[in-house]
């Protein structure tokens, strides 16, 4: 029998219920629940809008009582919609697909593109905190360090800073990572910011400076402060090699993973090296690459950090001493592994007007690169030879009317020896397939090559300061200061790039006078 409703109206507010669907009845939707796990409740019919909307259409469209509505409803025949008058829609017009810039739609010499917004841009200070293994310092202590040093360099106060800027932003990762955040540093340097920033998502670890570039083209600070800080080295001496986190859940606090890790970490593959080694043997598998042509590139950045003295490792070390080092994740061997740091970068990123006070020759951003245009996968791009480093090179060299045989220092990020044999390639300084036997033997990248290479000692060597290391390195080349290590001559043009699995990002600068 129904069931019959109480005579007495409850005292509580009336509440309309949401309506629900009987087993076998209306729509021949059946039951979710035998489909899911953990006893979670089946997701919300997406065809019903929300509880408060549906309860509003079954007091409009029922004449139940709103506590007793049945579970279907009535078809409404709605009024057709009426064109307005004088608003008819025109003709599709064909319109030609714009040429991309620097592109002549003839094949022609390129086409000279209006000055892109990141040209109203310089770095103006740089700054550099002490770099090493497992210091003990607060991550908060070396920024400052970094940062007021950066500040001086640029012959400004920290009264004229009114922007700030990091990566990936304070809380992000595992132990030692991210560094401080945004409040901390402008609350630490009594800062008076009128744009600030900080994230992971982006072009790359370089998204911070980029974004500092956009906020001062658009008018929203006039000089920017950009740090990034990691300690991981002391975080991994006090608790151990730090895992991927993952949040907690399920029976027992097993963590949960969602996204890429779910389908990576049933597999062992719980690190960087085991995904940028997936690049790696594709490109043994269709170049040819071999693990000696791998080694220079290591062997380059040993020799390049002899000459640095901020360098983690600094002492000499052979072909043999590299084929001899353990596997990792084939075909990378530790030595093919950046090494984990304390340290801080900074850099002031000033309006372009302000470069010729500056007190050392500031260097222009003249373009950069941040396109995403493939599968941001790391197993699954649709090129994994060369990743999205191949959509961010084309849109930098999109926005100027220079080219690969301009550059003179390339600054590739190292974070594995194979990133910068994609990134070679992906700016056009060799062929596709190619940057094996460019690098191969070492002296086309040397300091006295025809493309000087990560001279600090990248991140191998130098120590790996998340890409921030190498844009600092193409500053102190382009203004001369290299000491030991300064390329011979006079250079202008410097390519820096960072990341290079599924994200990264590129900058192009160029030597200002001074």
């Amino acid at each position: 029998m129904p069931i019959v409703s109480a005579v007495h109206p409850s005292t509580r507010s009336s509440v309309p219920r949401v309506p629900q669907r009987r087993p076998g009845t209306g729509g021949g939707e059946r039951s979710r629940h035998r489909s899911l796990v953990h006893g979670q409740p089946p997701a919300m019919d997406t065809r019903v809008g929300s509880v408060r909307d549906r309860a509003g259409v079954h007091r409009r469209a029922t004449r139940c009582a709103p506590h007793d509505q049945p579970g279907r409803l009535r078809a409404r025949r709605l009024p057709r919609r009426q064109p307005r008058r004088g608003r008819l829609r025109a003709e599709r017009q064909c319109v030609p697909p714009p040429v991309p810039t620097g592109v002549h739609p003839a094949g022609g010499p390129a086409v000279s593109p209006a000055a892109p917004a990141e040209r109203q841009a310089a770095i103006t200070g740089i700054g550099q905190s002490q770099v090493g293994r497992r210091l003990g310092r607060t991550d908060l202590d070396l920024t400052l360090d970094a940062c007021l040093d950066a500040i001086a360099d640029a012959g400004l106060t920290r009264d004229d800073i009114d922007g700030l800027a990091t990566y990936p932003g304070g809380g992000l990762g595992t132990g030692g990572f991210a560094g401080p955040g945004t409040p901390e540093v402008q609350d630490a340097l009594r800062l008076k910011l009128n744009w600030h920033d900080g994230g992971s998502e982006g072009p790359g670890q370089m998204r911070a400076v980029i974004a500092a570039c956009f906020a001062i083209a658009a008018g929203a600070a006039r000089h920017v402060l950009v740090y990034r800080t990691v300690t991981e080295s002391t975080a991994q001496g006090e608790g151990g090699r730090q895992g991927i986190g993952g949040s907690g859940g399920g029976s027992g606090g097993v963590p949960r993973f969602g996204g890429f890790l779910q389908w990576s970490l049933p597999f062992g593959a719980v690190s960087a090296v085991n995904w940028i080694a997936l690049v790696g043997q594709r490109r043994v598998h269709e170049f040819g690459l071999t693990r000696e042509q791998l080694a220079h590139v290591a062997l380059n950045g040993r020799r390049n950090a002899a000459l640095n003295p901020k360098a983690i490792y600094r002492e000499p070390m052979t072909l043999d001493d590299y084929l001899a080092a353990r596997m990792i994740s084939s075909p990378l061997c530790l030595f093919d592994c950046d090494a984990p740091c304390d340290g801080s970068t900074a850099l002031v990123v000033s309006h372009a007007d302000y470069a010729p006070d500056a007190p050392h020759p500031a260097c222009h951003v003249n373009a950069v690169g941040t396109a995403l245009r493939g599968r941001p996968s790391w197993d699954q791009f649709d090129d994994m030879t060369s990743m999205a480093a191949r959509d961010a090179a084309a849109s930098m060299w999109e926005r100027t009317e220079l080219g690969p045989t301009d550059v003179d220092i390339a600054q590739l990020y190292d974070g594995f020896s194979v990133l910068p044999l994609v990134w070679l390639e992906a700016l056009g300084f060799c062929g596709r397939g190619e940057s094996g036997p460019f690098v191969d033997g070492g002296s086309r990248i040397a300091l006295d090559g025809e493309l000087p290479l990560n001279t600090a000692g990248g991140q191998l060597s130098a120590g790996r300061l998340h890409g921030f290391g190498l844009l600092h390195e193409a500053c102190v080349q382009l203004r001369g200061e290299g000491g030991e290590r300064q390329v011979p001559g006079r250079h202008e043009v410097a390519a820096v790039a960072n990341g290079g699995g599924p994200i990264a990002g590129t900058m192009l600068l160029t030597r200002g006078s001074g």
